[in-house]
């Protein structure tokens, strides 16, 4: 590839890298400074708990700032949010300027958030003897099933509040935005104890910034009894919700009483957008790397060719993401013995791929261009100030509309649009690899077992499906969907927070859709690799019986020149329609199947002999015996090559790189089985016992006797969730 083109692979592979740095034990704490702050800092910090500091360089500029702003207000100048009320009501002024901040964090409060799951109890409650008794009306009401969880549907993850603080914090750290440093150390602090305000998930338009999202964070700092924060050491269910005032003084923290400007800096900013959008971004390269490999394993268990992704084609169409996938899924195939050449001297076979995997580089192509633009719109963001106004250099207030986060939004509508794409990508590859008339010799569903009595890919291809449908419905814009706000002032507003929140909703199912491709790509790559076994099982012995029976009539009476030869020949043309038909009778049960097969052969046997010395009645009765004896051993060997391979099956020899390694994931570390029917066989009920304790059934399980063999017994679903 060009070293002079920037590719999203290095993007995504250097976050990488300094993920793994940032999340080592003993690993360095990231500086906040308001412009280094990186993508894997901010999935550190937010996921694994990393911590950061602000250096003294930090501090100083934080004091200019201050000093600049106290300056501006004793020499009587107005400015917005400081002296002034906000948004449209911007025409007031005020001298209590300590109290508007307050006024401000308070009035933002408006999101709706439910701190617990309410436990529903059903104890007896006494008849009414009136219909329109409103409290028994109420009781009984009370005793639904909520139809979500409250907590879920209504409170930011923690993960998303962490990072927010974090970029919050960096934009203040920058020293534009006139806040003393107590306060942004607060905010380090509170990551450094975990304190973790409940941020309601909706409220925010994103047009001034996400304000009511970011002012339970500035509620938490001044320690608000009214607020509820999650506290306390992870694990061992030590982590427990409190109020920001509880969480505070547990922690040896004093609250903080906003300055002037304080309060609106905090809340007037991107950063919940940006910070939710960061992780996003990171999710978004991960998936889009393992797409290609995907497509790779693809390529491999579809049996296509590597000449679709010869450097050539990009090198006549050189856009930058074909480029990269290209070279990618070409080097991820190296040392593959499963792609095949495709030159079309088979007839009846495709000359070409299907565009599922022969397309994938030009499909993949502007996905990773997307995202590496997304990339960079994000990084700029979440390392800028944004708030308003801003304090230059000289100490001048100025005012202007950087809390605009439009760029997030463009950011999250790429990503977005880009995972559906991919998802589209991998959906056609993964049921093209299920069906039989598009698979190149897979068995249907890809089953191990009699096709008539197993379809356990069936589910996958219902669920791919169903997962690719809400990926459409998710791709959708959000942007286009802006509404005018307070009071007409925010007629343009961004939307970014809402973008952002539906990109994470449509990466997660994505990546349940590459889970489940992984899933079907590894039971195809055994059954490729097992049926390989089978061949080099089976042809000596086909060979040998078919020489044994017509030795005389294939091979040319001896001393005649090319006996040998004709007689290899024959073998030749014997094995490879055996081939051919073994790819073509995959629907069909084994016993059906190869006495099919072994009919099939009888022409291409009697083309082959040389009839001139014996009588044909002989040769009809040998064919004859040739057949069932053919048969015989196709369904002996196979039954053996089955039982053997799925007592320890390995493809690994026959795979490239990139898929030897993700096979060795999924099937070693991850545990997931190369799968027959019988491992997912419903128990037998008569042989299933219920262990009982005190009457009642314990803990509600089901207990199978370990004589039937199914002690344990996994579901495909519950498989796939293991990746």
């Amino acid at each position: 590839m060009d070293s002079i083109t920037e590719f999203h692979s290095s993007v995504a592979l250097q976050e990488w890298d300094h993920l793994i740095q940032k999340i080592r034990p003993g690993a360095e704490a990231s500086v906040i400074d308001g412009r280094r702050l990186t993508l894997a800092s901010i999935v550190a910090t937010a996921r694994y708990g990393a911590t950061a500091y602000i250096d003294s360089d930090t501090q100083a500029r934080l004091a200019e700032s201050t000093n600049a702003l106290a300056s501006s207000l004793k020499e009587g100048r107005i400015i917005y949010g400081v002296n002034t009320g906000f948004g449209g009501s911007a025409d007031t002024r005020t001298q209590k300027v300590e109290e508007l901040q307050r006024i401000l964090i308070r009035e933002l409060h408006y999101g709706i958030l439910s701190s617990s799951t309410p436990e529903i109890h059903r104890n007896p409650i006494q008849e009414s003897k009136s219909v329109d008794d409103e409290s028994y009306i109420r009781d009984l009401l009370k005793r639904g099933l909520p139809m979500e969880d409250p907590v879920a549907t209504t409170c930011m993850q923690e993960a998303w509040v962490r990072a927010a603080i974090l970029v919050r914090t960096n934009s203040l750290a920058s020293g534009h935005s006139g806040v003393r440093p107590i306060l942004v150390q607060r905010m380090v602090d509170l990551l450094t104890k975990d304190i973790v305000p409940m941020i309601p998930v909706h409220g925010s338009i994103s047009a001034s910034g996400d304000l009511s999202p970011l002012s339970y964070i500035a509620g938490t700092l001044q320690g608000k009894s009214t607020l509820r924060v999650r506290a306390g050491v992870r694990g061992l269910e030590k982590r427990h919700i409190v109020t920001a005032d509880v969480a505070l003084a547990n922690a040896g923290l004093n609250p903080i009483k906003l300055a002037p400007k304080e309060g609106l800096a905090i809340v007037n900013g991107t950063a919940i957008s940006s910070a939710i959008g960061a992780l996003a971004m990171h999710d978004s390269h991960c998936l889009a790397v393992l797409s290609q490999v995907l497509t790779c394993m693809s390529v491999e268990a579809l049996r296509g060719t590597n000449e679709s992704f010869d450097p050539f084609f990009a090198a006549v169409r050189p856009h930058p993401g074909q480029i990269e996938s290209a070279h990618n899924i070409y080097n991820f195939l190296r040392g593959s013995k499963l792609i095949q050449q495709n030159d079309g001297s088979e007839v009846g076979s495709l000359r070409q791929d299907r565009y599922s995997i022969r397309t994938a580089s030009q499909w993949l192509g502007p996905v990773l261009e997307d995202l590496f633009l997304a990339h960079k719109q994000v990084t700029i963001e979440f390392n800028s100030v944004t708030d308003n106004p801003l304090i230059n250099r000289e100490g001048k207030s100025l005012h202007g509309g950087n809390f605009q986060a439009k760029a997030v939004t463009s950011a999250m509508e790429k990503s977005r649009q880009g995972a559906q794409s991919i998802g589209r990508m991998l959906f056609t590859q993964c049921t093209e690899l299920i069906n039989p008339t598009t698979n190149r010799g897979l068995p249907p569903n890809l089953v191990a077992d009699e096709p008539s009595q197993s379809f356990v890919m069936k589910a996958v291809d219902l669920m791919v499906a169903a997962l690719l449908s809400e990926l459409g419905f998710l791709a959708n814009p959000v942007g286009s969907h802006v509404q005018t706000a307070e009071m007409g002032n925010q007629a343009l507003n961004s939307l970014a927070l809402i973008s952002a929140r539906y990109t994470h909703t449509a990466l997660d199912v994505l990546s349940k859709l590459a889970a489940a491709h992984l899933f079907a790509l590894c039971q195809a790559l055994d059954l490729r690799a097992m049926h390989i076994k089978f061949l080099e099982m089976v042809e000596p012995i086909f060979r040998t019986n078919t020489v044994s029976l017509f030795g005389e009539f294939i091979i040319s009476p001896s001393g005649k020149d090319g006996a040998e030869e004709t007689g290899a020949n024959t073998c030749v043309a014997l094995w490879a329609h055996l081939v051919k038909l073994l790819d073509q009778t995959t629907t069909m049960d084994s016993t059906e199947r190869f006495d099919s097969i072994a009919n099939a052969l009888q022409p291409t046997l009697l083309t082959n002999m040389s009839l001139s010395s014996v009588v044909a009645v002989d040769v009809l009765a040998l064919v004859r015996s040739w057949t069932s004896t053919t048969s015989d051993l196709l369904s002996e060997t196979f039954y053996a090559c089955r039982d053997t391979y799925t007592k320890q099956p390995d493809a690994t020899p026959v795979l490239g790189v990139a898929s030897k390694c993700m096979y060795v994931f999924v099937r070693g570390t991850l545990g997931v089985p190369f799968l027959r029917a019988e491992q997912i066989r419903s128990p037998d009920p008569e042989r299933a016992v219920f262990r009982e304790e005190n009457g009642e059934v314990a803990n509600g399980t089901l207990e199978v006797d370990s004589a039937s063999g199914n002690s344990t017994i996994p579901t495909v679903g519950s498989l796939i969730t293991l990746i």
